[in-house]
This record gives structure tokens, sequence and C-alpha cells, in this order.
């Protein structure tokens, strides 16, 4: 029924570690519940040969490079050949994929980084899932509670979506762009190849290969 919102038409599971509990659902956000006990269920299974686990519940890749800084409490994977800068705080309940960057002072709280996704510099990513190459630019953050602390509801196309949760950032899709100093509200889904302008305040669906500019102005991408 609200197709474009499905994580197949989002994500390539090909390109995180959790695509089980992905295939397991219709809607992203339906994964949101289950981050935690997911990595409870593939860190155990971890090859011993590429991951240390470091403490409890945090499995991190041997070719992972952690700033001595950096912050991490479980349950947390951190996958192959990914960047953690100084002052990184990941809260846990986090995938963070292979090859991701997670940047100074960017925190991390219930997300899944998939592989290459980028949040480098002063980002909060909390309850959200990032597809597959995206990127947040500097000071960019998901807003993961509503002022009025009611349950979070999708935007989609004149309908509201109930999700049933309280807590929900946002979920980007593949190849997503996201400008510096942008704020995801509450139920923000970004579908693949979209670009958010720098300071813009996003809410509800913004679709494939577009550009948000600002409430009410969303282009379609030219052609290369």
């Amino acid at each position: 029924m609200y197709q474009q919102l499905e994580i197949r038409e989002l994500l390539d599971l090909n390109e995180t570690i959790a695509f089980e509990v992905f295939e397991r659902c219709v809607y992203p956000w339906e994964v949101l519940g289950q981050i935690g006990k997911e990595i409870l269920r593939i860190g155990p299974t971890l090859s011993e040969e590429d991951y240390d686990r470091v403490g409890e519940d945090v499995w991190i890749a041997k070719s992972a490079r952690v700033a001595p800084s950096a912050s991490i409490s479980g349950p947390t994977i951190i996958g192959k050949d990914t960047e953690i800068r100084h002052c990184a705080f990941i809260r846990g309940n986090a995938i963070v994929g292979e090859g991701a960057v997670v940047g100074n002072s960017t925190e991390l709280k219930n997300v899944i980084l998939f592989n290459r996704t980028q949040v480098p510099h002063f980002n909060y990513v909390g309850d959200s899932i990032l597809g597959y190459r995206s990127h947040m630019g500097a000071g960019c953050i998901t807003s993961n509670v509503k002022s009025d602390k009611t349950l979070v509801k999708v935007d989609f196309n004149g309908e509201r979506i109930e999700t049933g949760l309280k807590k929900f950032g946002a979920i980007l899709g593949d190849n997503v762009e996201v400008g510096c100093n942008a704020v995801l509200n509450p139920g923000a889904v970004v579908a693949r190849n979209a670009s958010i302008y720098p300071l813009s305040m996003v809410r509800g669906f913004i679709p494939a290969g577009s550009i948000y500019k600002k409430a009410g102005e969303i282009v379609s991408r030219r052609p290369d």
C-alpha cells in the first residue's frame, strides 16, 4: 500500500551485516525495536580473526580505527575498515557498517549505519537507520522525540501512518546527501539518491532522486 516506504525500495540489504532483521520486516522503522537483540545474536558469530570483543557486548573489527577518546557502550558492532574519530559517543544498540565514518563529537544511539555511511562532524543520530553511502553534513541531526511526546507518525502523500513508536528519528535511503545543520524531524523518510539543502527542517517523506530545498519546494534531480 505504501510501496515507496518499504525496505526494498529504500535500502540495499547486501550492504549491512544486519540484513536478516530487515528481511523479517516490511517498513524500516519496524527494525528499530530489534537492534539490540540483533546485535546480541550476530556478535557471538563474528570471526575472532576479524573482530575483537571489547568489554561487554562490544565487537570491534580489528581493521577499524578507533580514537582513544571515543566512548563505546554495548551492545555495539563496529565493522571492518570503519573510522571512529575523536570524542565519538556511541551509547549502545548501534551497528556501524564497514567503511563507515563516525566523526568528532558525533553521538549514536539505537541506530544501524549501513556500509560506507558517513556521520563525520558533530552529528546526533538516534533511533534511525542510515542507508548505504548516505552522508550527513556537519551539524546535521535527527530529532527522535516529538515535543508533545506523542507517538511518531510518518507523513506520506497526505496520509499519516502510525508507527507505534515514541522514539523514531529518520530513515535515510541509499546514497542520500543531507546538508550541513539540517534537522530531520521525527519520522522523516528520505528515499534513495535524494539531497537535502543545508539548514533545512525536514518532515515526512522525501521522494527518491529529489532535491529538498525547503518545505513545499521539492524538485526532481536533473539528469547528468
